[in-house]
């Protein structure tokens, strides 16, 4: 399964960096919009995977980063690296107004908590028509300057190699900082929390600073959606959106950063072609992989440890206090 998931992912980046040469602009536009989602679906690795927090509320910071990112290039600049700092904060600020929500829930009670913000965020940006332009959207957005001094994104190649270098760029550094000891600690406190909060760490700290850190990489990608389709609206958001995230990390592997933007990638991408091979029936389709990803594939049926459900690992008994027949040491 690892060597397929791995040649699957070789095949997909390779075949990401020759799409603006091998198919038309509107293929190009659509695979920019989808690596934009893609990196939502690396915050929901991190959180659902890597921390063990399930998930279904990241469109939420996806849609205040989008609407900041928005405003900011029509008002503040239209260089790509202020919108991007600029949504990331948006971002950010609303994950942490939703800690206290968070922060004492764990398992399928903090999915739903995070589904309710998603679906109260999408309800928000419908009515508050004063800023994000209600149901109609936010649209004829300038358009985004990669750099100081450089010329505009005018093309549908150029926005999407934007895109995809920004979402290489934001995810090798996601996979950096799990190589630290804070990567570490949170695989830890998913195994095994009690453990970790007896041997003295402050676990609400790192579930905030997670919690955080993912909702400011859900804003960057709010932002990069702008730009790839320079029109944002409360449909770019919705529940539809949050199951194809949680169904594109379970695909690629739920505590795989790189393969939880694969497999957002794939699965949107098949999801566009259902929707013109199977007229109505992509969502029942979709349903059904669902279904079949969660029964089927292990990282999925191994997501939830066992000390989620409340019974805890026993620990290792210690070297000087085996039998001597066990460490090899006579008598």
């Amino acid at each position: 399964m690892r060597a397929l998931r791995m040649a699957v992912g070789a095949g997909v980046l390779v075949g990401l960096v020759a799409a603006p040469w091998a198919v038309d602009d509107y293929t190009v536009s659509l695979l920019a919009r989808t690596l934009a989602l893609g990196l939502v679906a690396v915050g929901v690795a991190l959180l659902t995977g890597v921390a063990g927090l399930p998930t279904l509320g990241q469109t939420a910071p996806y849609a205040a980063g989008a609407y900041a990112g928005a405003l900011a290039g029509g008002q503040l600049s239209d260089v790509g690296p202020v919108q991007l700092l600029v949504a990331a904060a948006a971002g950010a600020a609303l994950a942490a107004v939703t800690l206290p929500l968070v922060l004492p829930a764990r398992g399928v009670v903090l999915l739903m908590i995070t589904l309710a913000i998603g679906e109260l965020a999408v309800v928000l940006a419908g009515r508050w028509t004063a800023v994000t332009g209600g149901t109609d959207g936010l649209a004829g957005i300038a358009a985004t300057r990669p750099l100081w001094g450089l010329p505009v994104l005018a093309t549908d190649r150029s926005r999407y190699l934007y895109t995809l270098v920004v979402v290489a760029v934001l995810t090798g550094l996601v996979l950096l900082v799990l190589r630290t000891r804070a990567g570490l600690l949170l695989r830890a406190g998913r195994d095994d929390e009690a453990r970790l909060r007896a041997s003295g760490h402050r676990v609400p700290a790192q579930v905030a600073g997670v919690h955080v850190g993912a909702g400011a990489i859900a804003g960057a990608a709010g932002s990069l959606l702008v730009t790839a389709q320079q029109y944002v609206s409360p449909a770019d958001f919705g529940f539809d959106t949050s199951a194809l995230l949680l169904l594109g990390v379970v695909v690629g592997g739920t505590a795989s950063v790189g393969g939880a933007l694969i497999g957002a990638v794939l699965v949107v991408a098949a999801r566009d072609w259902l929707f013109g091979a199977l007229p109505g029936q992509a969502p029942l389709v979709l349903g059904l992989a669902f279904v079949v990803a969660a029964h089927l594939l292990p990282t999925a049926r191994s997501a939830r440890p066992a000390t989620r459900r409340g019974r805890a690992s026993a620990p290792a008994a210690h070297p000087a206090r085996r039998p001597a027949a066990m460490t090899g040491v006579r008598p």
